[in-house]
């Protein structure tokens, strides 16, 4: 019996939100024109102590990675409560091997399973929940641009995928939900995130997450709203949450 074809929600109306531009921008006096030597000085120390604080700013985003490590460790910290299995790992592409390829039975080597990162088809799965599964190697390009995927096995009870669907609608955008029969009895979620400045330079394809579940309670739905609010949208390709809203897909663009 042919596999059923997922089913694709209809695409959302785009709203274009008007432009702001500040007031009288052209009549106001230059900073420093009615103060004194004093005042410029005063000024100028005021303007610099924002440079440095601009500075540290932007040094503690960019070691960081566009994360906190107490975000991550207190996701860690909530998947252990819930009796998860929580790992990230560095991302893997073959060395010398593209990160796109033009197959969609091919076996690729993933480090994960479900898959959080990797080779992947060149075209994305257009952005949605679905009741019947979506080829992986489709799913994982929705992670590559930002996405936080919600997979659960063949034998999960209709009532959890209900709750799941729930948790989806919360917040829609950059998220995506598929069966993966392999789980069984059990859920997980997962995300890809990396820097876009380096990705695919020197070896780096950035980090992938996932959480593999027995269960869907209280305590995994406060994890997985954890590991949503610090991985979605942080894809190693710098893909807006704009382009990841539900409907959305490669000739939706």
């Amino acid at each position: 019996m042919a596999k059923k074809k997922p089913r694709t929600p209809p695409p959302p109306r785009h709203v274009q939100a008007p432009k702001h531009r500040p007031h009288g921008a052209k009549n106001r006096p230059a900073p420093g024109a009615d103060l004194g030597q004093r005042g410029r000085t005063m000024l100028y120390a005021v303007a610099g102590s924002g440079v440095v604080a601009l500075i540290i700013v932007v040094a503690v985003i960019l070691l960081g990675g566009g994360r906190s490590s107490s975000g991550a460790k207190n996701v860690a910290r909530l998947m252990a409560a819930a009796n998860c299995n929580f790992k990230t790992v560095k991302a893997y592409v073959p060395k010398g091997q593209p990160v796109h390829v033009t197959s969609l039975t091919k076996k690729f080597p993933w480090n994960t399973d479900p898959p959080s990162n990797g080779q992947h088809y060149p075209l994305w799965a257009v952005w949605g929940f679905y009741t019947d599964a979506v080829n992986p190697r489709m799913v994982v390009h929705n992670e590559e641009h930002g996405g936080v995927v919600l997979w659960w096995g063949s034998q999960v009870p209709k009532s959890t995928v209900t709750a799941l669907s729930a948790f989806y609608q919360e917040q829609p955008i950059a998220e995506f939900g598929t069966p993966y029969p392999k789980l069984g009895t059990k859920i997980a979620i997962s995300a890809w995130t990396g820097d876009p400045n380096t990705y695919g330079q020197a070896g780096y394809y950035g980090q992938g997450h996932l959480a593999v579940c027995p269960a869907w309670n209280a305590a995994t739905k406060k994890a997985f709203t954890a590991f949503r609010a610090e991985y979605r949208g942080k894809g190693p390709e710098g893909i807006p949450l704009s382009a990841d809203h539900p409907g959305m897909g490669p000739s939706t663009q």
